[in-house]
């Protein structure tokens, strides 16, 4: 046994000084910190591809952008709502999911939720990594350019670019979140002003607005899909909410810091409708102005900037790495290394489990996940909803209706304690709340054939399935008990 800084008696497989409750010189942050933390993590290249890929799939500009708009205005509630929960305890994600889960149980959910972030920090690795490969090959006239390894699929010279952008990552998850805080401070005000750098270069090269949004939504196989909104609005904005339904479960990990519940409500209420919106705008605007250009639609700013050629190459693409690294640090690093800390607090702290983060990104081969909006959209996006919805039904209902946000420090280290080591009705309401979306991952990942389209079209509403339903599972249970 161990004592806490609150001396409190705590078991050694559930504490370590990264889990112990935030002490009041540590809670500095205030709603700038929030609000630029957002912006640096939406001016990303994953979140340019799901806006422009939602034109790829169908949809017109505008209604992109308001898919994108509401999806994260919706996941906003949640945000809030769980990052009380860290702002007013000062506990991470992990700690907080044992009150629901119980102290072991609490493993479960905080690993599934890490190795999703294991798999979007391999996609953002796989995306600076990329980056930094164009801009060599520019600069070296394609000296880097080899035949691709049969193994990986990819040549050697992308796959030292991958390693190089990296290593890039170990030095910040060596000196932890207040490093992070910094970088994500200063490189907000430039990857929005980047952001609109090249909506303007899109103005001028394309001939105006009016010749970019008036390109039709549809640019592939003979505009066959254009115009199919209502097709394929509800499965987005599900992928839409899918993509920080992430950061809604971990949220705690940073509001653990907040100077007051008001800065984290604040910061995050301003930093990430608006700015996503914006970011969605940008790339929309631009994938519809390279149909005017260069006479197809490019999706893939890493592309579009290998296309414009010149000076431009360099500072879209330098601008390009420092924006994925300040995404994938603060989205896909801290929630897994806490995870993997919570498994074995003893002997994994948080830089370790940052370290063993950065290792899975490698082992996944992500740029595998990237090979078409379709199945970055509709199968990783959405399929990983299906699991972080039902998480995030059950800590709400815990939190707000069973606990009332009021929450025992003391038990949530201790066996022991009044949530006991198994909640199995945290357990149970999960598995019941990812079941009806199952079927439809499966076969919108081709693991499986046909299904009855009734699977299909729950799993078009995987977040809001599995939060109704394991939420209101977890009260009824909670409560037979």
């Amino acid at each position: 046994m161990n004592t806490s800084n609150e001396g409190t008696r705590v078991a050694d497989d559930l504490w370590n000084e990264d889990l112990a409750p935030t002490s009041l010189e540590n809670r500095n942050w205030d709603w700038k910190s929030y609000a630029a933390l957002w912006v640096a993590m939406v001016v990303c290249v994953p979140t340019y591809m799901l806006a422009a890929g939602l034109v790829a799939e169908g949809m017109a500009w505008w209604q992109a952008v308001i898919t994108v708009l509401l999806g994260n205005v919706i996941v906003l509630v949640p945000m809030i709502l769980i990052g009380h929960a860290g702002a007013k305890h000062g506990i991470p994600f992990p700690v907080l999911l044992r009150s629901s889960f119980g102290t072991k149980g609490a493993r479960i959910p905080a690993l599934a939720r890490g190795l999703v972030a294991c798999g979007w920090f391999g996609i953002n690795t796989w995306v600076g990594g990329s980056a930094i490969y164009v801009i060599i090959n520019a600069l070296a006239d394609n000296m880097i350019v080899g035949e691709k390894i049969a193994f990986l699929s990819i040549d050697l010279g992308q796959f030292i670019c991958f390693l190089a952008f990296w290593a890039i990552h170990l030095y910040f998850i060596k000196n932890g979140t207040e490093s992070i805080r910094k970088l994500e401070t200063l490189a907000a005000p430039f990857l929005i002003a980047m952001g609109l750098t090249l909506l303007g270069w899109a103005y001028v090269e394309a001939g105006g607005f009016g010749a970019m949004l008036s390109t039709p939504s549809q640019f592939i196989e003979g505009g066959a899909r254009e115009g199919q909104f209502w097709g394929v609005f509800i499965a987005s904005l599900t992928a839409m909410v899918g993509f920080w339904a992430t950061m809604a479960l971990n949220i705690p990990d940073f509001t653990r810091f907040a100077k007051s519940q008001k800065d984290q409500m604040i910061g995050q209420a301003i930093g990430l409708p608006i700015p996503m919106a914006l970011f969605a705008f940008i790339s929309v605007a631009v994938t519809s102005a390279t149909v005017t250009i260069y006479g197809e639609a490019i999706w893939d700013p890493v592309a579009l900037a290998a296309r414009m050629g010149g000076l431009g190459i360099i500072v879209a693409l330098s601008a390009l790495v420092l924006a994925t690294l300040t995404t994938n640090l603060a989205a896909n690093v801290v929630a897994p290394a806490y995870g993997f800390s919570n498994l074995n607090p003893k002997k994994i702290n948080l830089r370790l489990g940052g370290y063993i983060t950065a290792g899975i990104g490698i082992a996944i081969f992500p740029w595998k996940l990237m090979e078409s909006s379709g199945g970055y959209l509709f199968v990783w996006l959405i399929g990983y909803s299906a699991l972080l919805g039902p998480i995030a039904g059950i800590l709400l209902a815990d939190y707000f209706l069973v606990r009332k946000s009021e929450l025992d420090h003391q038990a949530l280290f201790d066996h022991s304690g009044q949530y006991g080591q198994w909640n199995m009705a945290g357990i149970t309401a999960l598995v019941v709340g990812i079941l009806p979306n199952l079927p439809g991952f499966l076969s919108k990942a081709g693991i499986i054939g046909t299904v009855p389209d009734i699977f299909l079209s729950i799993y078009d509403f995987a977040w809001f399935v599995g939060l109704f339903l394991a939420g209101g599972l977890y009260l009824i249970l909670q409560r037979m008990k």
